[in-house]
């Protein structure tokens, strides 16, 4: 398995740094199995991108990793039904089932939990088929939807003896009175109602557009709920399914533990969303909020000073607090992202930014970043050659010189090139107030 690991480790790397997969290896590996991650496969993965689906679990398994598999099969459904002559009926985003369909949906739903499982098995991967017996339920209302089912609890029997035999259990959404009868259940749904009670470290969703899309098409990054859900929801694009997509996602995330996420991303991308902190798709958490102080008599120096120390690797001059006046001061609640601002000749220039290691995946350096930005609409900073989040600073800047030692960076100073010069000089000739081991 270490073999296996280290081939797999070094195929990575192209993909992150060896030090983040390392990291993030470690940090799973040391989870309970069913508290690792739930995967929700949509129907239209399984049609579309079973061959990529299947090789991304599988490489999760090679690893050592067993994530728990829930799909849903709405466009399978879609056919299946309309040739067997039965109209597709909706209410409240939920399929009306009747008692003809349902004979339909559970052969459907057998046949796509058997394709994923045997596609797994075609690559040497070992997967229990569920087809049922997770999810207890009643009728949601007969009246109005039919045989659908609302979860009342939850067996994770099966769950728990396919991970005892490392094999990944593949769940299908159907629900099941304790009188034996199936009732269809919301993949959706029953996705949400198994991660309240697995408590998950990830909660994947896996879709063929890679991750939530804003209002220019492009795949939003990351989102701390924190610090951006106002915001966000108040977006004239964020409507219909997105808007619930992000309400469910929050509503979620609130009855987990800080720790949790909810990735979205494509099946080819899983492995680099969840090994490196670039990541592939949209990350989701309930994040931490951001304060703005501005003195150090409101600032925890010793947790701040830990927190600088850690993210640099190397030591702050033993008077930085002393000899440091800050103009702002933008510290996550738990002391895991910072920035600080001091005033150079009446401009704000960017002294410290520091992220922990374990938060660098989570996108909370860029939610200090951006409620930063906000306040100050003119900046400007330097950073070493070799530092890793140089390709960040380029994104955010208007221009960048090049030094010595150094990269001067800043926004927001247009054509003024007097003032340009101003803070090239004043990064060339700053000193330096972290200790070079």
């Amino acid at each position: 398995m270490s073999d296996v690991r280290a081939t797999i480790v070094r195929l990575l790397s192209s993909m992150g740094s060896a030090k983040e997969i390392q990291a993030y290896l470690k940090r799973f590996s040391q989870l309970d199995a069913k508290r690792f991650a739930v995967v929700k496969v949509g129907g239209a993965v399984l049609r579309d991108e079973l061959a990529d689906l299947a090789s991304s679990l599988t490489f999760l398994q090679r690893v050592g990793l067993t994530p728990i598999v829930l799909h849903g099969a709405g466009p399978q459904l879609d056919v299946e039904l309309s040739a067997a002559g039965i109209e597709k009926r909706t209410a409240n985003g939920l399929r009306v089932t009747s008692p003809k369909a349902l004979g339909i949906v559970r052969r459907v739903f057998v046949q796509q939990n058997l394709k994923l499982v045997e596609a797994l098995q075609a690559m040497d991967t070992r997967a229990t088929a569920i087809p049922s017996g997770v999810f207890m339920a009643g009728y949601l209302d007969r009246d109005a939807y039919g045989m659908v089912g609302k979860v009342e609890r939850i067996d994770l029997a099966p769950i728990e003896a396919s991970l005892r035999a490392n094999s990944i259990p593949v769940i299908a959404s159907l629900g099941e009175t304790d009188e034996g009868q199936i009732l269809n259940i919301n993949a959706d749904v029953a996705a949400n109602e198994l991660v309240r009670v697995l408590q998950p470290y990830k909660i994947v969703f896996l879709t063929g557009s890679g991750g939530l899309l804003d209002g220019t098409g492009r795949i939003i990054d990351s989102i701390n709920l924190s610090t951006e859900y106002t915001h966000l929801m108040a977006q004239p694009w964020i409507e219909g399914g997105m808007r619930l997509k992000i309400e469910q996602i929050a509503d979620l995330l609130n009855d987990l533990p800080l720790t949790s996420s909810v990735s979205i991303t494509r099946p080819s991308e899983l492995a680099k969303e969840l090994f490196t902190h670039k990541g592939s798709g949209t990350l989701v958490r309930r994040g931490e909020k951001v304060q703005r102080l501005d003195d150090w008599d409101a600032v925890d120096c010793t947790r701040l000073r830990a927190l600088i120390e850690s993210s640099f690797g190397r030591k702050l001059v033993p008077d930085y607090f002393e000899h440091t006046r800050p103009f702002r001061i933008y510290v996550s609640e738990n002391y895991r992202a910072a920035m600080i601002l001091t005033l150079e000749d009446g401009m704000p220039y960017l002294d410290k930014f520091a992220v922990l290691d374990d938060a660098q995946g989570e996108g909370l350096g860029r939610a200090v970043w951006l409620v930063m930005r906000a306040e100050n609409p003119r900046l400007f900073w330097r950073s070493r050659h070799g530092n890793g989040i140089n390709s960040f600073y380029h994104e955010q800047a208007d221009g960048c010189v090049r030094q010595d030692r150094w990269r001067a960076f800043w926004y927001g100073l247009g054509a003024d090139f007097a003032a340009i010069e101003r803070c090239a000089t004043h990064c060339a000739q700053r000193e330096q107030t972290l200790v070079d081991a």
